[in-house]
């Protein structure tokens, strides 16, 4: 059994993704608006139509949910599995079911850093529409059609509650990101001392831990809790890490399926290296440590943009805070990380290359600046968009963008409205708009941008893939590979 090479051509069938078994060839071929995949052979795994072409009888399936279950039960390596316990990985968050086949095409040539290719929150879900079941299936097939043997993890991603962190394992999710931020409280950092002292409550156990006591490192650093400060810290992670030992203990212990990710990071407040190295150590004394947690960093690390801040004093706290990491025995993962170009070769330099950076939107935005390339009229009409809705997106975003300072795409040639996917406004309008942007129906009931934007990454996908891998792997690079 085997394609013809007419077949192949007429079908434009993805040469990598031909898959040969004992008693059947899978395959996926280019459609006109979505890949489909061929079932040449017994086809009950898969859902389609059967079919004919010049004597060769094979099933024609679409990329449905039930189809990428049945390509998981006859091909392993399409599954998500943990890999975060691996030195180097990479979080490459997919908001459109589009950019995977790009992300492979760069990470073969990085095969020591193991990607997260599946990466989604319940907040990007709410806002494109989708669900893990969705997520998941679009990495799957992408990862059949390139081949990609190598293994990735599925995140679910700023999870707030067990039910949704059960969903999100339910569906296959490799890896969980705990955000504990309900469990924060942020108003403590400012409290002053007087404030402190009252809403204190005093817990003995805990202060003979800390109270004037001194923590030194492997490495010599040493951190020491005045009596006031260890009841502020008390204060605001107390309950965020009773929390988190609670997710730990009915979920993750002794669960060899999932990787557990703390984060502490979604704050109004950095944490301070004091406060990292509290919650670590009461996370060892529970015995609830995670894979990798992300504490708040110094400055600011907003959406789509470069770092934003003193980087001389994000140096000095981040080495404090790899060393913690390391002395504790997880990685630092750094959220947000998208374009944050000036602290990578920080990241790289003192965790020693032993990072989780997690990325998402600016892949949502190389894909906007490829219809700004190949569809300028539909650009023009998302962006003008776009700025109409922006009071609503920042409600979910935080951004410092000045829409003011932002050009009327209507002075603009075609040829410049790609560079504004360049420019920090514009990126970050068009950034946290998304969700808005492919939910917008028009008075039908129709999608008014959703189906046009789709069938341009469709059809100008190479120039999507090209993008990806020119963007990503400057960040692998400054990383320090």
């Amino acid at each position: 059994m085997y394609i013809t090479p007419d077949f192949k051509e007429k079908f434009q069938v993805y040469p990598l993704s031909i898959h040969e078994l004992s008693d059947r060839i899978v395959c996926m071929a280019k459609g006109k608006s979505e890949d489909v995949i061929f079932v040449f052979g017994p086809d009950s795994d898969f859902c389609g139509t059967e079919k004919s072409y010049e004597g060769t009888e094979y099933k024609e399936c679409p990329l449905t949910r039930e189809n990428a279950e049945a390509l998981k039960k006859l091909f392993p390596f399409t599954r998500p599995v943990p890999v975060l316990k691996t030195h180097k990985t990479l979080g490459l968050g997919d908001r459109l079911g589009r950019a995977t086949a790009g992300h492979i095409k760069l990470m073969k040539d990085y095969p020591y850093i193991r990607p997260v290719f599946a990466q989604q929150s319940m907040r990007e879900l709410n806002l494109t529409g989708r669900r893990y079941e969705d997520v998941i299936a679009d990495v799957v097939f992408a990862v059949f059609r390139e081949n990609y043997t190598l293994g990735y993890g599925a995140d679910g991603d700023h999870l707030k509650t067990e039910e949704d962190i059960r969903y999100a394992l339910d569906c296959g999710c490799t890896m969980i990101t705990l955000d504990c931020s309900d469990h924060i409280n942020n108003d403590a950092a400012s409290y002053d001392d007087a404030t402190v002292n009252q809403k204190y409550q005093a817990d003995a156990e805990l202060e003979s831990r800390y109270i004037g006591k001194t923590f030194t490192l492997k490495n010599g650093m040493s951190f020491t809790f005045p009596e006031n400060e260890f009841r502020r810290i008390v204060l605001i992670y107390k309950e965020a890490i009773d929390f988190a030992v609670q997710i730990y203990n009915d979920i993750f212990r002794g669960n060899q399926n999932a990787d557990l990710e703390i984060s502490i990071d979604e704050t109004l407040t950095p944490t301070t290296p004091l406060q990292h190295f509290f919650v670590a150590n009461e996370l060892k004394n529970a015995g609830a440590l995670p894979v990798t947690m992300a504490p708040r960093f110094c400055g600011e690390f907003q959406k789509g943009i470069d770092y934003i801040g003193d980087i001389h004093q994000f140096e000095k706290e981040f080495e404090v805070h790899a060393n913690i990491a390391k002395e504790f025995g997880y990685k630092i993962s750094v959220h947000s990380g998208s374009d944050k170009f000036a602290t990578f070769s920080i990241v790289g330099k003192y965790t020693d290359g032993i990072y989780h950076v997690k990325t998402a939107g600016t892949n949502w935005l190389e894909a906007m600046r490829v219809v700004a390339q190949e569809d300028p009229a539909l650009y023009r009409e998302v962006h003008k968009f776009a700025l109409s809705v922006l009071p609503e997106a920042r409600k979910y975003y935080h951004i410092s963008a000045d829409e003011k300072t932002i050009p009327d795409v209507d002075t603009l040639s075609d040829r410049e409205l790609p560079d504004l996917m360049s420019r920090d406004n514009s990126r970050q309008v068009i950034h946290i708009t998304y969700g808005l942007i492919l939910q917008a129906k028009n008075p039908d009931g129709t999608s008014r941008f959703r189906d046009r934007l789709y069938q341009v990454w469709h059809d100008y996908e190479e120039t999507y893939h090209k993008n990806l891998y020119n963007h990503i792997r400057r960040h692998i690079t400054e990383l320090g590979n």
